[in-house]
């Protein structure tokens, strides 16, 4: 474990790491024991009783926050004619074909986002060993393979986040940044953890939410109760 430094050492002293917190105690208790100097993101770890090893209970997909993510998103679109401008109409920051990818074959990766419309893909789909690794591979599962392309780059701009369980079933979402109010917080928390219950995969079997986590960047983790979160779960 690396040394953590006395600022850390003080926020933890500050969260009851046996206590497991409401949902609104939580938010602001996060928010308190946040010390970095900037607008820090709040991030929420769901642990879910499944075992991703099995692939009828992967859970994975996407979801517009209630509030977004506070964060500024970069966004690529492969797209040509009629999805091209499309794309440029939603904001999308580039907009190209094979120049995009020989780019990224050269190693340029200054975007958040990748999206591309289904008569792209022969032009990203070489480029899957690159843009996979970093999560960055359009795909039809998370709509960042669309035909509307416009739409998919909208609700990206609008805060669209994707979830994916992790080899432990663990899942990690941004849910807002620290100047966010503690409503705005608590909605795309529950938001979020009302997603992943309606996505509960077919093989999962017990019980599916088995901790709910909130944490900012670079601070402590406050534990909520799930029973708050979602009450029959």
């Amino acid at each position: 474990m690396p040394k953590r430094g006395r600022a850390y050492l003080e926020a933890r002293e500050k969260v009851d790491r046996d206590r497991e917190y409401s949902v609104q105690e939580a938010v602001q208790l996060v928010k308190e024991v946040s010390y970095a100097k900037f607008d820090e993101t709040v991030e929420c770890h769901v642990r879910l009783g499944v075992d991703p090893r099995h692939a009828d209970e992967i859970v994975r997909g996407a979801m517009v926050l209630p509030h977004g993510t506070g964060q500024e998103i970069s966004v690529l679109a492969f797209a040509r004619g009629d999805a091209a401008r499309a794309a440029e109409e939603a904001g999308a920051d580039y907009i190209g074909g094979e120049e995009l990818a020989e780019k990224i074959e050269d190693g340029w990766l200054d975007f958040d986002v990748a999206v591309a419309s289904p008569d792209m893909m022969s032009v990203v789909g070489p480029l899957g060993r690159i843009l996979g690794p970093r999560g960055l591979m359009p795909n039809p599962k998370s709509g960042t393979v669309a035909e509307d392309i416009g739409s998919a780059i909208d609700e990206i701009k609008a805060g669209k986040v994707e979830y994916r369980t992790d080899r432990e079933g663990n899942i990690h979402v941004p849910v807002g940044k620290t100047s966010f109010s503690d409503e705005q917080l608590a909605d795309n928390i529950l938001a979020l953890v009302e997603e992943l219950v309606r996505n509960r995969p077919s093989g999962a079997s017990g019980r599916y939410v088995l901790g709910v986590t909130v944490a900012t960047t670079m601070s402590p983790g406050v534990k909520i109760d799930p029973a708050d979160v979602r009450p029959t779960l």
